[in-house]
């Protein structure tokens, strides 16, 4: 175990993930779009399907060009290769910022998700670039971390890793503030942003000003409540959950003392980290682990801000954008995101 491990490992003695017990409904909205979905956009991922999942992922996924991008000018984008981990490739990242405005603009530096086998830092832009970078007056960067199992863990929290530090060194070229970083991402996205807080504070690299947790995928071992309660329903289960975790882990899947830099519902000290927004729905598997975290941290003395939203299954504001409780949820995003900002001294444009 690395000396940076040593302060954030834990134990593992958790019971068994409990019988699935009745579940709380989803959003009618939501179960609507769920129906829309078909059977084979539910199939779990197994060890078996799972090259053809990402061959099917990579093929279908929309990948806009930075000229699509750009949206006819409105924003001004790049795509940076930079030094990655040691020893390891270079790490491409994709930065965007609303054009015409004079820097330095805080940074939103984001995770994509996809269950750490799946996704790529192009696709997650366009909604983050419309929905934060243009009422808010944000930079962003999306990170093109390698996927596993071609890269097991540490290798993708270390390629996250290495274009924080390079962005926060690089901060006055790419017109940014390195004092207002925001850390964000999304499932297992969300994971890689709360495991890289953890690893930028035991490594004494760049401060960020926030950590954007949604629907974070924190835990390897599915053993809360929430993981027997609502395998089988919405778009994620236990077999999803064990093939994404054993394809980043391989045989350190569930070990007692995995790191927390792979696995961060595994930290004991949650202390100094960044003021953290948590959001999970009420009826997905990662509720109970997302709530855990949030705890933890006000436990440390920390701030987050926790947000269970009612009926939403797993990723439930990709599926239903239109959905009330999606607009609800991207709502209080946004407001949380302004208010830091805000308290950090920033400017941003008035709403109304």
């Amino acid at each position: 175990m690395s000396a940076d491990e040593g302060r954030t490992s834990r134990r593992s003695g958790q019971d068994p993930a409990p019988l699935p017990a009745a579940a709380p409904p989803f959003d009618p909205e939501l179960t609507l779009a769920l129906a829309a979905l078909g059977p084979a956009a539910r199939e779990p991922l197994t060890p078996g399907n799972l090259a053809a999942r990402q061959e099917r992922d990579a093929a279908s996924r929309p990948r806009p060009t930075a000229d699509d991008l750009r949206a006819d000018g409105r924003f001004e984008v790049s795509e940076l290769r930079v030094p990655g981990p040691p020893g390891g490739p270079e790490v491409t990242l994709v930065s965007a910022r609303p054009a015409g405005l004079a820097g330095p603009l805080p940074l939103l530096y984001y995770l994509h998700g996809g269950a750490m086998v799946m996704g790529n830092a192009w696709s997650v832009l366009p909604r983050i670039l419309r929905e934060w970078a243009l009422p808010l007056e944000m930079a962003v960067i999306s990170v093109e971390y390698r996927l596993a199992p071609h890269t097991p863990h540490p290798g993708p929290v270390e390629d996250c890793y290495a274009g924080l530090v390079w962005a926060a060194a690089h901060a006055a070229e790419l017109g940014v503030d390195a004092d207002r970083i925001v850390i964000g991402g999304k499932s297992a996205g969300g994971g890689l942003a709360a495991a890289l807080a953890l690893l930028t504070r035991d490594r004494g690299g760049p401060v960020p000003l926030g950590q954007l947790l949604l629907c974070p995928m924190l835990d390897d071992r599915a053993a809360t409540f929430s993981s027997g309660q609502m395998s089988g329903l919405g778009i994620w289960d236990l077999v999803s959950h064990a093939t994404a975790w054993r394809a980043l882990l391989g045989e350190r899947h569930g070990a007692a003392d995995l790191s927390p830099y792979a696995a961060p519902a595994r930290a004991t000290d949650l202390s100094g980290l960044p003021p953290a927004y948590v959001d999970v729905g009420s009826a997905e598997m990662f509720r109970d682990e997302d709530v855990a975290y949030a705890n933890a941290i006000w436990q440390a003395g920390g701030r987050a801000e926790l947000h269970v939203w009612p009926g939403g299954f797993h990723g439930f504001d990709g599926v239903a954008p239109g959905a009330a409780v999606s607009k609800d949820a991207r709502e209080a995003r946004t407001r949380w995101l302004r208010r830091l900002l805000a308290q950090s001294g920033g400017r941003e444009r008035p709403t109304g």
